[in-house]
Order: C-alpha cells, then sequence, then structure tokens
C-alpha cells in the first residue's frame, strides 16, 4: 500500500506543484516561528522567513504565473491578481526587513503579512496550482520544477517592491540577487546573522 501511494503521490523532486505546496508548509511554518520565538531566535526565523519569501515569490513570478497566464481561461487577470497581492506583500516585507524584531509594531505588521501572505498562497493553490495538477503533459510538472529550482537559485533574497514580471526579474533580477547575497554574507560575517 504504502509502495502504490508513494507511486502516486506526485513529489517535489517531480512535481511543481508538489514542490510549491512544500514551501507554503514552510513559508507557514517560518511565520509561526517568528511568532513565537523572541531575541536571537526571533531574528534568525525571520531572516530565513524573508529569504524564502523572496526566493519563491521571485520563482513564481518567472515559472508559474507565465505559465498560467498563456494557459488559464482568465489567466490574464488571475495572474494580475496575484502580481498585486505579491507587491503589496513584498512591501510589507521591506519595512519589515528594515525594522528590529523587537520593536513594538514588528508583530502586528508581521501578523497582518501573515494574514495577506496566506491569502494569498490560497488563491494560487486555488486559481493557479489546480490548473498544473491537470496539465496533460506528463513531463511538464518535472520540467517546471526544476525551473523554479534554477529561478530560486539566483533570485534575490530579499523582498523588492516593483519587480514582479518575469521580465522585471531578468534584467532587475540578477543585480539584486547579487547585492542581497552580498548583503546576506557581510551580516554573516559580522555575526549579526544566523
Amino acid at each position: 500500500m504504502t509502495e502504490q501511494l508513494s507511486r502516486e503521490a506526485p513529489d517535489a523532486e517531480h512535481d511543481v506543484v508538489a514542490l510549491l505546496m512544500r514551501q507554503h508548509g514552510e513559508i507557514r511554518n517560518l511565520f509561526d516561528e517568528v511568532g513565537t520565538s523572541t531575541g536571537d531566535a526571533r531574528r534568525d526565523a525571520f531572516r530565513r522567513l524573508v529569504r524564502l519569501l523572496a526566493v519563491h515569490e521571485t520563482a513564481e513570478e518567472e515559472v508559474v504565473h507565465p505559465f498560467a497566464r498563456r494557459s488559464l481561461e482568465g489567466g490574464e487577470q488571475v495572474v494580475a491578481e496575484r502580481l498585486e497581492e505579491e507587491r503589496a506583500a513584498k512591501e510589507v516585507l521591506a519595512r519589515l526587513d528594515g525594522m528590529d524584531t523587537e520593536d513594538p509594531q514588528f508583530m502586528p505588521t508581521l501578523l497582518k503579512l501573515r494574514a495577506d501572505v496566506m491569502e494569498h498562497a490560497r488563491a494560487e493553490e486555488r486559481y493557479e496550482f489546480t490548473h498544473l495538477w491537470r496539465m496533460n503533459d506528463p513531463g511538464k510538472p518535472a520540467t517546471m520544477a526544476k525551473a523554479v529550482r534554477a529561478a530560486e537559485a539566483t533570485a534575490p533574497t530579499h523582498p523588492h517592491p516593483g519587480v514582479e514580471s518575469a521580465a522585471k526579474n531578468a534584467v532587475l533580477g540578477p543585480m539584486a540577487a547579487i547585492v542581497d547575497r552580498t548583503r546576506d554574507a557581510i551580516r554573516k560575517a559580522a555575526g549579526k546573522d544566523g
């Protein structure tokens, strides 16, 4: 029975939807970790959350949204709504990224962001991922999963509001990624990030 389930159940290595759904779960868990921790533990969990959100959204903008735009009936509108949600979330995340995690405004702002990000994830799952599950091309989910992982490997690690399309990510993303990854390395070397 277990063997049969594992053959039928898509895994994150071979299915873009499984990969993205797993990341949505990781994002939810990191929001919880940030919310229940304090001090250095909160700061470290928040840094991991910022990084995951930044690379995850970039990959969706470069791989998933263009596919949805082309493939779904009403795809242009579905994607436009997701991109607007992503832009708004990046603005809030950028504000939080500049705050001390012990600032009195940090947690209320984070909780609002969490609600918005979780609503955004549900909309992606409902309007985009369900259609990805139904693809007739058996190799497409694995190809898209590889493309998502490649996009994440070179994505910026901090939010960049206003860069929510594949075209803008192609033009601005590489430089932003270099700047972000350099900033991350400096923070780590200075002992400001774990």
